[in-house]
C-alpha cells in the first residue's frame, strides 16, 4: 500500500470518529433532517478523504436511488453513503451529495454522537425536506 495524503480541513469539520481524519466541513451541510437505522445523519454538498464502495441500487424511505457506501481512507469504516443517482424527480437535488451517520462521525466541538438502540422501521433516508 502506498502513502496516504488525506486533506486537511481548516475551520468547523466533522471527523471520523475512529481515527479523527477530517471528512467534512459543518459549511458544506445541505441539510441535517435525514435519518438513517442507527439515528441521525447529514447530507453535505460534499466530503474529503473517503473511498467509495460499489454502486448499488437501494431502496430508501423517499424511493429508489443508486448509491455507493463511503469509507474512511485511514481506517475503513463506512461512514455513510454518496447519492449517485435518484429515480424520482422530487429526490434529484440529493445526486453527487454525501450522508455522513451522526453515530460514525465527531462534531466540529469533538463530541461523538449518542446511538440509538431503537430499531428503525424502512430503509435509510428519511427527510424532512
Amino acid at each position: 500500500m502506498g502513502r496516504l495524503f488525506a486533506v486537511q480541513l481548516e475551520g468547523k469539520m466533522y471527523s471520523c470518529k475512529h481515527c479523527q481524519t477530517h471528512l467534512a466541513l459543518s459549511e458544506d451541510i445541505v441539510s441535517k433532517s435525514f435519518h438513517c437505522r442507527h439515528g441521525k445523519a447529514y447530507l453535505f454538498s460534499k466530503a474529503v478523504n473517503v473511498s467509495l464502495g460499489p454502486r448499488e441500487e437501494r431502496m430508501m424511505m423517499t424511493g429508489m436511488h443508486t448509491v455507493c457506501d463511503i469509507f474512511c481512507v485511514r481506517c475503513g469504516s463506512i461512514v455513510g453513503w454518496k447519492y449517485e443517482a435518484a429515480h424520482e424527480k422530487a429526490q434529484k437535488y440529493k445526486e453527487g451529495k454525501f450522508i455522513l451517520e451522526r453515530y460514525k462521525v465527531s462534531g466540529p466541538d469533538g463530541s461523538n454522537y449518542w446511538i440509538s438502540h431503537e430499531p428503525q422501521i424502512g430503509g435509510s433516508d428519511a427527510d424532512d425536506a
